[in-house]
């Protein structure tokens, strides 16, 4: 698949979700894991998705329209510390309830950053998963920042804690451009299915 066109559609703060009969491909990960960044990379659109140093900065759900054809959904970064109890509360709300509604949703990517190793959020993201059918797949981020052998370790630590095997992920590098092909080729065979 090649990307040509990706616009900015809309943000929600709430249950107020994005209507349209266009297939949904959506990322979720921990606060700070790239999401924003891997939407750049593989829309090739440097400030598509707002990008920042701090965690947490994703609070919205964002729908961006691609090649006219698809959604692809930014939802909000869990797990980041300095948010109050309330506010995650909500946003654990209306992502769940997104999650479960969605009639459009074909694939939700669970993004997780190869230096950490996954928490029991990211656990429990991916039960969640599971447990209501959603297809999912595990994208691993960030792996211009570790050395080869530190990336095979890493992965092991990764499928180990989540039950996975190494073909089951799709690794990335948005610095580097490692995996673009294989993202947006997992991702065509969902949206055209």
């Amino acid at each position: 698949m090649l990307i040509k066109q990706a616009e900015f559609v809309k943000s929600v703060a709430d249950n107020n979700f994005y209507q349209s009969d266009m297939s949904e491909i959506a990322f979720v990960g921990r606060s700070n894991v790239g999401k924003s960044s891997l939407i750049n990379f593989i829309t090739n659109r440097k400030k598509l998705a707002k990008t920042s140093s701090t965690p947490g900065k994703t609070k919205l759900i964002n729908y961006f329209i691609i090649n006219n054809s698809f959604l692809l959904v930014d939802l909000p970064g869990y797990g980041y510390a300095e948010v109050s109890k309330k506010e995650k509360t909500n946003w654990a709300k209306y992502l769940e309830e997104y999650l479960r509604t969605s009639k459009n949703l074909k694939c939700v990517y669970l993004l997780l950053d190869i230096r950490r190793t996954p928490t029991n959020q990211d656990e429990q993201m991916l039960e969640f998963l599971y447990f209501n059918r959603i297809p999912c797949k595990v994208v691993v981020t960030k792996i211009d920042t570790l050395s080869r052998s530190q990336v095979a370790s890493h992965l092991i630590i990764i499928c180990n804690k989540l039950g996975l095997n190494k073909e089951d992920i799709i690794v990335t590098s948005s610095w580097d451009k490692k995996g673009l092909d294989a993202l947006l080729k997992d991702i065509e065979h969902y949206v055209s299915s």
